[in-house]
């Protein structure tokens, strides 16, 4: 009984750790594309910094190009940010799903062991009545073995009783 408990829990765990693996390496994957993100926008702020520094105009003012380029720059970083936020927001969903789903596993793994316990509990309580109707069935045939055997005794001291008296008849006469 146990070895079946052991090994039903045993199984039950393994699935949900291979499914913890699958989210944990989707998890990891959405990582390191935000890493990846984060990456590009420092390069882009670089570049932004850079294009801050350069001055192409006369007495070595800045241009409208070199405004306009510094502008765009801007606006990738700016793109880049929504985009890393929307990433982000992702990885929290995997985490939050990952949170659910420990908690569901969680929720069902004492769901089955309260089951389980209830069966041992169950079981043991039918146990201990088989028992004890075993104890008493074998107190009853004690108490027949017994009966029986006083039972056999008085026939046979009644019987060497009557042949006694038969034999002291048989000698009288």
């Amino acid at each position: 009984m146990k070895t079946v408990v052991i090994c039903i829990f045993y199984f039950s765990f393994i699935s949900g750790f291979s499914c913890a693996q699958t989210n944990s390496s989707a998890y990891e994957n959405q990582r390191n594309k935000i890493n990846q993100l984060l990456d590009d926008r420092s390069s882009k702020f670089g570049q932004y910094d850079n294009s801050l520094r350069k001055h192409s105009g006369i007495f070595g003012l800045k241009t409208k190009k070199d405004m306009q380029f510094s502008n765009d720059i801007l606006s990738e970083i700016v793109l880049a940010d929504n985009h890393i936020f929307s990433e982000l927001k992702v990885l929290l969903d995997y985490k939050n799903f990952e949170m659910e789903e420990v908690e569901t596993h969680s929720e069902t793994f004492e769901n089955r062991i309260d089951k389980y316990m209830s069966t041992i509990t169950r079981i043991q309580q039918e146990n201990e009545r088989l028992k004890s109707e075993s104890d008493e069935k074998d107190k009853k045939e004690h108490g027949m073995l017994i009966y029986l055997i006083a039972l056999t005794i008085v026939m046979l001291i009644s019987i060497f009783y009557f042949l006694k008296l038969k034999k002291l008849r048989k000698i009288d006469n």
